[in-house]
């Protein structure tokens, strides 16, 4: 296990709105930051995932898709946490658009063994 690895924790979701709901919390932070989230095919599974960080690690929430997104973006409601794909980011001041970004390659290791799916 490599010393980013043992850095590096990993949370799964049941669904993306709650994934949705990090980005949410972390764009209403004192820094105002908006994480990207990132789209990557691993052991044969869509898997969406946001990488934030803490003191003495990193933290990748993670959610496996049964599909890859098809748009750029997913407007994000601020107030009703309600989400929709969207391939442009657009002029609804009550929403925030998170960019998502498909990788080719990560060195994170997603702890997929232990599911049953």
């Amino acid at each position: 296990m490599s010393q980013g690895e043992w850095f590096t924790t990993y949370l799964q979701y049941e669904n993306l709105r709650d994934l949705l709901n990090v980005v949410l919390y972390t764009s209403q932070s004192f820094m105002a930051i908006t994480p990207m989230l990132y789209c990557i095919r691993y052991k044969e599974k869509e898997i969406l995932f946001v990488h934030t960080g803490i003191v003495g690690g990193v933290v990748a929430h993670y959610f496996i898709s049964e599909e890859k997104p098809s748009t750029k973006f997913i407007e994000l409601n601020k107030m009703t946490s309600n989400y929709k794909f969207t391939n442009a980011i657009g002029d609804n001041s009550q929403s925030i658009y998170i960019p998502i970004v498909n990788l080719v390659r990560s060195t994170l290791a997603f702890p997929l063994t232990d599911i049953n799916m």
